[in-house]
């Protein structure tokens, strides 16, 4: 079974790369052919890392959702699949690439996770772990999501019309919005299991406490938006460096930061 996902996930890297190099050529020359086989590209990829998430599953004898290796291919895969079918309707190189480049990085950082599947151990034991890693691949997706049009529309707002500029704009506070009730679910539902499993809360755990600090940028992001009018620009730059504070909530804390949520 692990020969298999092994080689999913060589192929998955190897359909990515395609990916971004289509996308290069398409900055180059947009032709309507390239796009397709772009597309085609990314959906074979998706394919790939679902079956890797199913096999891991069917290995392991339960939902993959122990380690910090298996969050880390649930992210991947919810990132490729929105950005997948975004690509339906964002008929942009730009944004083409900067997913490619995103997941193929993630790729490439899990590669150097321990992959070893363990049973579940005694506080991972509770159904509230399925609603709580869940949640947080969605809001986790949305945001990734969000953060690759920031990218385009840095890139491209000089030279968009001010229409498409305006429909980017909004495409990215609606993901936005959608990643941050994502977000507040995995809080909450991570503080009922956190009661259940250890008594308390809220432990002020490094994790926890990245988490919360996660939700107050993009808090402060709707509310800047909401209050002082940062669209455009401003929030294209605050989407990123939210995304930024994101990663290193997954993997910046899990590495340099011990706590009870360290399940590498």
């Amino acid at each position: 079974m692990e020969m298999y996902i092994v080689y999913l996930l060589d192929t998955s890297f190897i359909l990515l790369l395609a990916g971004i190099i289509v996308g290069v050529a398409m900055l180059w020359k947009p032709v309507p052919c390239l796009k397709k086989v772009n597309n085609v590209l990314f959906i074979l990829a998706t394919i790939c890392l679902t079956l890797v998430i199913l096999l891991r599953g069917v290995d392991s004898g339960r939902l993959p959702f122990a380690s910090m290796y298996e969050f880390t291919l649930l992210f991947i895969w919810g990132i490729l699949l929105f950005s997948t079918v975004l690509k339906r309707t964002i008929q942009a190189p730009t944004f083409d690439l900067a997913a490619g480049i995103l997941v193929l990085f993630l790729l490439s950082l899990n590669s150097i996770i321990p992959s070893d599947s363990r049973p579940l151990m005694p506080a991972l034991q509770s159904t509230w772990l399925h609603f709580h890693v869940a949640t947080a691949v969605v809001a986790y997706g949305f945001f990734g999501v969000a953060c690759c049009l920031g990218v385009m529309y840095l890139i491209k707002s000089k030279s968009e019309t001010r229409e498409d500029i305006q429909y980017l704009d909004n495409l990215i506070y609606r993901l936005l919005v959608g990643g941050f009730i994502f977000l507040t679910l995995v809080i909450v539902t991570g503080a009922i299991w956190a009661e259940q499993v250890w008594g308390n809360w809220w432990t002020w755990d490094p994790k926890e406490t990245w988490s919360l600090i996660t939700w107050l940028v993009y808090a402060a992001y709707l509310h800047a938006r909401r209050s002082y009018g940062w669209k455009e620009k401003k929030s294209a730059l605050m989407v990123v460096v939210g995304f930024a504070v994101v990663l290193f909530t997954l993997f910046g804390v899990s590495f340099l930061l011990s706590g009870l949520h360290s399940y590498i």
